[in-house]
């Protein structure tokens, strides 16, 4: 059995509930307020975890893009200005730090730099998500690991090749890898949730999926073929300003999302054939025997079988 990963107070892996990670990344456009009605929506739609992400422009924006200029919701300004204008600070991360552990859920970052898993590292976060971005930097890798922590990496845009020496390279002790499709937004046709299988019989690691798809269904069909952990970016509104807002969901989108999600699960069962007490009623009334309407004793009803997930309903 592939092994589970702990973050925060939940285990992560097989026979586990999905793991539901609410992206908010950068779709906050630097503004805190947005940021807590981002949380707020994460948490009451029933998200396991919120997710940021931390650079440090000086070092994640190459010297060549710092002076282009970019038009933006602030005013015309550079590209370098711009990382900064919607990167959270050390003020910026203790509101939200609050504002998660007030609404009782959990907050993590990717870190694009070493300085930024040193930023994040101060908050005491329960894991670290590495982007598909970053699944080549042998030395960021290293710096992760040496945090101690649990790891999510994300191997969007990577070869098998790639891959196995990212693995090589952290190891597999309290190491998630995630299937994804980097292209915003990620055609249907090149999602391959197969992949799902293929990197956890690979690497006997927990396995799940990061959507950077328009739609739901994808997603659900991915926690459906096992993946222990989805996350999609969310934003209020998929019309506001930014690169990653048109492939994020809505809040009703997400709060649909996490639904069938957990209604898939319970749907699953055990594996195990039986007859319910539901069924009763009808083989006493329709079952047919030898061609006549005679019907052989009820069985017994098999107990229900225990589930570890609560369905909320819509």
């Amino acid at each position: 059995m592939t092994a589970k990963v702990r973050i925060g107070d939940r285990w992560v892996g097989d026979g586990e509930p999905c793991y539901i990670v609410a992206e908010i990344g950068i779709n906050h456009n630097g503004d805190v307020d947005i940021a807590r009605q981002l949380i707020a929506t994460a948490q009451r739609c029933g998200c396991d975890a919120v997710k940021f992400q931390k650079r440090t422009p000086e070092l994640c924006v190459p010297p060549e893009q710092r002076d282009l200029m970019r038009e933006t919701p602030w005013g015309l300004m550079t590209y370098l200005e711009y990382r900064h204008r919607v990167e959270f600070g050390r003020r910026d991360y203790e509101e939200i730090d609050a504002y998660c552990r007030k609404q009782r859920i959990t907050w993590f970052a990717s870190c694009w730099d070493e300085q930024s898993v040193d930023f994040i590292e101060s908050f005491n976060p329960p894991c670290y998500k590495i982007a598909s971005a970053c699944l080549t930097d042998d030395a960021l890798l290293r710096h992760h690991r040496s945090t101690g922590r649990p790891l999510v990496l994300s191997t969007g845009m990577s070869t098998i090749e790639q891959i196995d020496h990212a693995v090589e390279v952290l190891g597999t002790n309290d190491l998630i890898l995630l299937h994804a499709t980097s292209s915003y937004p990620a055609k249907a046709e090149e999602l391959n949730l197969r992949a799902i299988f293929t990197l956890r019989e690979r690497y006997g690691v927990p396995v799940g999926y990061s959507g950077h798809e328009v739609g739901l269904v994808q997603t659900v069909a991915a926690a459906t073929l096992g993946a222990c952990l989805v996350e999609r970016h969310i934003t209020l509104d998929r019309a506001m300003w930014g690169s990653d807002q048109a492939a994020s969901v809505e809040p009703p989108g997400l709060q649909r999302l996490v639904r069938d999600i957990r209604v898939v699960e319970t749907a699953m069962g055990d594996g195990q054939k039986r007859v319910y007490e539901s069924e009763l009623p009808l083989i006493k009334r329709l079952r047919r025997v030898n061609g006549n309407g005679a019907a052989p004793a009820a069985p017994a009803p098999a107990a229900e079988p225990a589930t570890s997930t609560v369905v909320t309903p819509a």
